[in-house]
Formats: structure tokens, C-alpha cells, sequence
């Protein structure tokens, strides 16, 4: 087992020495799928704990000797969005477990973050969430100026809450990011996996690239197309879960 602790949470070592045994049967499961995401107590503090599955004998392969595991990752890139001003959880731990020599088992912990994401908002009409869409648009402009881009850009990994008549919103499920700068065609696609209406997400690339400062009518092609391919693949699977007019 390799554990890894934030410093300033050097008094949960115990505990979270003891979550991989204490998992299965302690916490609130919030999301279960491939991964499960636990929300913990441990003395006054809250944590979100993420056990992420075994994975397939390439990636673990990859996992052990290529590129550092997701939990790793999710550690680090917490630590480096935090250091540029944007929102994340707290890191607080990782661990990871190897059976003959490759990776198996790995968590991530962080503190447990307050907020909504964006699935409801998604589902809603345009009309009462027009400043929530707006606020996403500068948001994600604020993203790409920093050099930061979220390969998962969708509702479930982004949480908002609302402040002094506007919105802050927070990044989740991190693992899957890049740094550097953003062309202006994937900055715009970078819109595709977002629930909502097309009104809604017109409004929002509008939003995007008038603080990008780059033509909209070429902006909102790129995401349109996007969205469009994203979503036709998507509904080869299941229905989409939101109104697209």
C-alpha cells in the first residue's frame, strides 16, 4: 500500500489509514458505477472519499509503470487548480494498492465541498437560469485564460452555488485535465457534454466568447457541432436525459 497525506490533515492518518477496510460498510454512498464516491465522517470533518475500480490489465500496466494513476493525478491537479485561484476540493489523501507489481485498488480523498451541480439546471427551462448560463460562460473563459482545461466539462463535475447575486462554481472529478493554453476551436468544444437546452447553451458560448474575445457565430459553430456529435453518440446508448429545444 502507498499512502500519501496533505500535511495539514496529518491528524487523519489513522483514519484514513483505515478507509480501505472501513469502506464497504461506513459512509454514504453519493455515486456508484464503475467507481463508488463515499461521503465520510471523521471527527468534524467531512470527507469525499472515491474508491476507483480495478482497472483493465492495460491500463494497470500503464497505471504502474507509465503515467500516474488517477488518484495521483486527481492529488496533484487539486493542488495546482487551488494554486491558480480555481476551486476545487481540498486534496487530502490518496492511496493505492498494487497486486503483483501493477496497480489494483486506489483512492482519492478530499473534503467534502457544499454546492448543486449543473444535472438539474440542465433539465430546467432557459428562462429563470439565463445569469446561471451566463455566469458558466465567463466561468469557462476564466478556465481556458489559466491554462486550464477539463476533458469531462459536464454537469456532474461542476458545482455551483449561488453569492451576492452571481454564481461560484467549483471543478470536480479532476483526473482528466490538461494545462496550457487553449485553441480557440477546443475551447469552444470544450462545451459539447453540457446538459441543457440550445438556447441555454447558446446563451453560454455567446457569454464565453464575448470574454474570450473571439467572434461568437464561429465559436457557437465549433460547439454546435460538438454537441451535436457528442450527444447523437450518446443517444445510440440511452435517451437524453434533458430537453434539447
Amino acid at each position: 500500500m502507498k499512502l500519501v497525506i496533505n500535511p495539514d490533515y496529518a491528524a487523519l492518518t489513522d483514519f484514513i489509514r483505515n478507509l480501505p477496510e472501513n469502506f464497504d460498510h461506513e459512509g454514504v454512498t453519493i455515486y456508484k458505477a464503475r467507481n463508488e464516491i463515499k461521503v465520510m465522517q471523521a471527527g468534524n470533518i467531512q470527507l469525499n472519499v472515491k474508491r476507483y475500480k480495478v482497472p483493465h490489465i492495460i491500463n494497470r500496466f500503464a497505471y504502474s509503470y507509465l503515467r500516474e494513476p488517477k488518484a495521483v493525478r486527481a492529488y496533484q491537479y487539486a493542488f495546482r487548480l487551488l494554486e491558480k485561484g480555481i476551486d476545487t476540493p481540498v486534496p487530502v489523501a490518496y492511496i493505492l494498492f498494487y497486486e503483483g507489481g501493477m496497480l489494483a485498488t486506489s483512492y482519492f480523498i478530499s473534503l467534502q465541498m457544499p454546492g448543486d451541480t449543473l444535472y438539474n439546471a440542465g433539465r430546467e427551462p432557459l428562462a429563470g437560469n439565463e445569469a446561471l448560463f451566463t455566469a458558466l460562460g465567463d466561468y469557462t473563459a476564466q478556465l481556458h485564460q489559466a491554462g486550464v482545461y477539463h476533458r469531462d466539462f459536464s454537469p456532474g463535475n461542476i458545482l455551483y452555488q449561488k453569492e451576492d447575486g452571481g454564481y461560484h462554481f467549483s471543478l470536480l472529478d479532476i483526473n482528466r485535465m490538461e494545462f496550457g493554453s487553449v485553441s480557440l476551436k477546443k475551447g469552444c468544444e470544450n462545451f459539447a457534454r453540457l446538459w441543457g437546452s440550445d438556447k441555454a447553451i447558446d446563451l453560454t458560448v455567446h457569454q464565453y466568447a464575448k470574454s474570450m474575445h473571439y467572434d461568437a457565430d464561429q465559436c457557437l459553430a465549433f460547439a454546435m457541432k460538438s454537441r451535436r456529435k457528442f450527444w447523437h453518440q450518446f443517444q445510440k446508448r440511452n435517451p437524453i436525459p434533458f430537453q434539447t429545444e
